[in-house]
Protein backbone atom coordinates (compact mmCIF):
# COMPACT_ATOMS: atom_id res chain seq x y z
CA UNK A 1 0.00 0.00 0.00
CA UNK A 2 1.18 3.47 -1.03
CA UNK A 3 1.28 6.29 1.12
CA UNK A 4 1.11 9.68 0.32
CA UNK A 5 3.91 12.08 1.42
CA UNK A 6 2.97 15.37 0.33
CA UNK A 7 6.02 16.71 1.45
CA UNK A 8 8.17 14.26 -0.49
CA UNK A 9 5.97 15.25 -3.98
CA UNK A 10 7.03 18.95 -3.13
CA UNK A 11 10.56 18.19 -2.91
CA UNK A 12 10.84 16.10 -5.55
CA UNK A 13 8.67 18.98 -7.28
CA UNK A 14 11.41 21.53 -6.28
CA UNK A 15 14.39 19.98 -7.45
CA UNK A 16 12.25 18.78 -11.02
CA UNK A 17 11.77 22.57 -10.85
CA UNK A 18 15.44 23.84 -10.21
CA UNK A 19 16.53 21.67 -13.07
CA UNK A 20 14.23 22.83 -15.34
CA UNK A 21 14.59 26.64 -14.24
CA UNK A 22 18.52 26.92 -14.66
CA UNK A 23 18.10 25.22 -17.83
CA UNK A 24 15.51 27.13 -19.64
CA UNK A 25 14.46 29.99 -17.07
CA UNK A 26 11.18 30.83 -16.67
CA UNK A 27 10.20 31.94 -20.41
CA UNK A 28 11.51 28.57 -21.54
CA UNK A 29 10.58 26.47 -18.94
CA UNK A 30 7.36 23.91 -19.27
CA UNK A 31 5.10 22.52 -16.59
CA UNK A 32 5.18 19.20 -17.88
CA UNK A 33 8.54 18.80 -18.24
CA UNK A 34 8.79 20.13 -14.71
CA UNK A 35 6.39 17.52 -13.53
CA UNK A 36 8.30 14.67 -15.79
CA UNK A 37 11.78 15.68 -13.89
CA UNK A 38 9.58 15.55 -10.60
CA UNK A 39 8.29 12.02 -11.09
CA UNK A 40 4.74 13.69 -10.54
CA UNK A 41 2.05 14.50 -12.45
CA UNK A 42 1.83 17.92 -14.39
CA UNK A 43 -1.81 18.22 -12.06
CA UNK A 44 0.28 17.77 -9.39
CA UNK A 45 2.61 20.72 -9.75
CA UNK A 46 -0.88 23.21 -9.81
CA UNK A 47 -2.04 21.42 -6.23
CA UNK A 48 1.21 23.01 -4.32
CA UNK A 49 1.81 26.40 -6.41
CA UNK A 50 -0.70 28.38 -8.40
CA UNK A 51 1.32 29.09 -11.66
CA UNK A 52 4.79 28.18 -12.83
CA UNK A 53 5.72 32.12 -11.74
CA UNK A 54 4.86 30.79 -8.29
CA UNK A 55 6.82 27.76 -8.85
CA UNK A 56 10.29 29.70 -9.91
CA UNK A 57 9.14 31.68 -6.53
CA UNK A 58 9.56 28.98 -4.01
CA UNK A 59 12.46 27.66 -5.94
CA UNK A 60 13.87 30.82 -5.28
CA UNK A 61 12.64 30.65 -1.49
CA UNK A 62 14.01 26.87 -0.94
CA UNK A 63 17.78 27.77 -2.28
CA UNK A 64 18.11 30.68 -0.10
CA UNK A 65 17.29 28.62 2.87
CA UNK A 66 19.27 25.78 1.83
CA UNK A 67 21.99 27.75 1.33
CA UNK A 68 21.98 29.64 4.68
CA UNK A 69 21.56 27.03 6.53
CA UNK A 70 24.33 25.31 4.78
CA UNK A 71 26.72 27.53 4.90
CA UNK A 72 25.72 29.83 7.95
CA UNK A 73 27.94 33.15 7.74
CA UNK A 74 30.90 32.82 10.28
CA UNK A 75 31.50 36.77 10.96
CA UNK A 76 34.80 35.67 12.70
CA UNK A 77 36.02 34.00 9.62
CA UNK A 78 34.66 35.35 6.76
CA UNK A 79 37.26 34.41 4.50
CA UNK A 80 36.44 30.45 4.98
CA UNK A 81 32.92 31.70 4.95
CA UNK A 82 33.30 33.00 1.25
CA UNK A 83 35.23 29.52 0.56
CA UNK A 84 32.05 27.92 1.36
CA UNK A 85 30.30 29.78 -0.74
CA UNK A 86 32.68 29.36 -3.73
CA UNK A 87 32.49 25.39 -3.23
CA UNK A 88 29.13 25.39 -3.16
CA UNK A 89 28.60 26.92 -6.43
CA UNK A 90 31.22 24.22 -7.57
CA UNK A 91 29.13 21.82 -6.26
CA UNK A 92 25.62 22.81 -7.34
CA UNK A 93 26.19 24.65 -10.54
CA UNK A 94 22.11 24.24 -11.51
CA UNK A 95 21.52 26.96 -8.39
CA UNK A 96 24.29 29.31 -9.75
CA UNK A 97 22.32 29.25 -13.19
CA UNK A 98 18.75 29.71 -11.69
CA UNK A 99 20.13 32.36 -9.80
CA UNK A 100 21.60 33.85 -13.00
CA UNK A 101 17.95 33.58 -14.55
CA UNK A 102 16.00 34.62 -12.00
CA UNK A 103 18.15 38.05 -11.57
CA UNK A 104 17.64 38.26 -15.56
CA UNK A 105 13.64 37.72 -15.12
CA UNK A 106 12.78 39.92 -12.10
CA UNK A 107 15.84 42.40 -12.31
CA UNK A 108 17.99 43.57 -9.75
CA UNK A 109 14.74 44.40 -7.71
CA UNK A 110 13.23 40.77 -7.28
CA UNK A 111 15.52 39.49 -5.17
CA UNK A 112 15.85 42.11 -2.58
CA UNK A 113 11.97 42.49 -2.35
CA UNK A 114 12.02 38.45 -1.54
CA UNK A 115 11.14 38.45 2.59
CA UNK A 116 13.62 35.24 2.63
CA UNK A 117 16.77 37.38 1.18
CA UNK A 118 15.80 40.29 2.96
CA UNK A 119 15.85 38.18 6.34
CA UNK A 120 18.92 36.72 5.53
CA UNK A 121 20.70 39.47 4.50
CA UNK A 122 19.64 41.72 7.56
CA UNK A 123 20.99 38.40 9.85
CA UNK A 124 24.41 38.12 7.50
CA UNK A 125 25.30 42.37 8.08
CA UNK A 126 24.38 42.22 11.73
CA UNK A 127 26.91 39.41 12.21
CA UNK A 128 29.16 41.18 10.18
CA UNK A 129 28.73 44.57 12.21
CA UNK A 130 29.05 42.70 15.56
CA UNK A 131 32.15 41.52 14.11
CA UNK A 132 33.27 44.88 13.61
CA UNK A 133 32.51 46.33 17.21
CA UNK A 134 34.73 43.27 18.33
CA UNK A 135 37.55 44.41 16.27
CA UNK A 136 37.70 41.14 14.19
CA UNK A 137 36.47 43.09 10.90
CA UNK A 138 37.99 45.90 9.64
CA UNK A 139 35.48 49.16 10.28
CA UNK A 140 36.93 50.65 6.78
CA UNK A 141 33.37 49.92 5.38
CA UNK A 142 30.22 49.52 6.20
CA UNK A 143 28.66 45.94 6.51
CA UNK A 144 26.86 46.18 4.16
CA UNK A 145 29.68 46.85 1.62
CA UNK A 146 31.46 44.07 3.05
CA UNK A 147 28.59 41.62 2.14
CA UNK A 148 28.58 42.66 -1.09
CA UNK A 149 31.94 42.27 -1.89
CA UNK A 150 32.10 38.59 0.00
CA UNK A 151 28.91 37.23 -2.07
CA UNK A 152 30.58 38.80 -5.25
CA UNK A 153 33.64 37.38 -4.98
CA UNK A 154 32.30 34.37 -3.62
CA UNK A 155 30.54 33.84 -6.45
CA UNK A 156 32.10 35.59 -9.15
CA UNK A 157 34.14 32.50 -10.53
CA UNK A 158 30.60 30.75 -11.57
CA UNK A 159 28.92 34.20 -13.14
CA UNK A 160 31.83 35.32 -15.18
CA UNK A 161 33.36 33.54 -18.76
CA UNK A 162 35.29 31.39 -19.64
CA UNK A 163 37.82 33.85 -21.40
CA UNK A 164 37.99 35.49 -17.30
CA UNK A 165 38.00 32.00 -15.63
CA UNK A 166 41.29 30.80 -17.64
CA UNK A 167 43.49 33.76 -16.25
CA UNK A 168 43.53 31.47 -13.12
CA UNK A 169 43.81 28.00 -13.15
CA UNK A 170 40.74 26.45 -11.58
CA UNK A 171 42.95 24.56 -8.60
CA UNK A 172 43.99 28.70 -7.53
CA UNK A 173 40.49 29.96 -7.73
CA UNK A 174 39.18 29.05 -4.13
CA UNK A 175 42.82 30.08 -2.93
CA UNK A 176 42.40 33.55 -4.92
CA UNK A 177 38.45 34.16 -3.11
CA UNK A 178 39.46 33.48 0.37
CA UNK A 179 42.83 35.67 0.26
CA UNK A 180 41.23 38.75 -1.31
CA UNK A 181 37.97 38.54 1.06
CA UNK A 182 40.90 37.96 3.82
CA UNK A 183 42.30 41.36 2.82
CA UNK A 184 39.03 43.17 2.24
CA UNK A 185 38.15 42.24 5.85
CA UNK A 186 41.24 42.25 8.16
CA UNK A 187 41.31 45.54 9.97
Amino acid sequence: MRTRDPERKRQQLLEGALAEFAEHGIGGARVDRIATRAGVSAGLVYSFYENKEGLFEAVYDSIVEQTVTAIPIDADNLPEYAGGLYDAGLQHPEVMRFVAWYALERGDSGQAERPSVAKSMAAKTAAIEDAQRRGVVTGDRSAAELLALVLTVANMWQRLGEDVRGLVAETERRRVVVDTVRQLVTP
